[in-house]
C-alpha cells in the first residue's frame, strides 16, 4: 500500500519540476505525469518523486489535519504504528 500526503506547490521551474511543501518539508518533484495544468499554490499527490495528480484544496487540508492527528496520537502513544488502521476506522466512519 502506498500513502501519499498532499503537498503544496511553492515553485515551478522551466524544466517542469516543482518545489513542494509537505507538512513543513520542502522537496523537488517532477510534474511530467500530471494530466492537467498546475500552478503555485495548488496541491498535488506525489509518489517516488513525481506529482501524480492535482487534489482539491479543501480535500488536501482535511487530509493534512488527519495526518497531523495520527502523528500526534503516535507521539503520545495513544496509537501504535503496528495497529493496522492507525485509528482511521473511527475517524472515517
Amino acid at each position: 500500500m502506498c500513502l501519499s500526503i498532499p503537498s503544496k506547490i511553492v515553485a515551478i521551474d522551466d524544466a517542469n519540476n516543482a518545489t513542494v511543501e509537505t507538512m513543513g518539508v520542502l522537496r523537488q518533484v517532477s510534474l511530467d505525469l500530471v494530466g492537467e495544468p498546475v500552478s503555485i499554490g495548488d496541491y498535488v499527490l506525489i509518489h517516488v518523486g513525481f506529482a501524480m495528480g492535482k487534489i482539491d484544496e479543501q480535500d488536501a487540508l482535511e487530509s493534512l489535519e488527519i495526518f497531523k492527528e495520527i502523528a500526534a496520537k503516535m507521539e503520545s502513544g495513544e496509537i501504535d504504528e503496528r495497529d493496522g488502521d492507525l485509528g482511521l476506522v473511527d475517524r472515517l466512519s
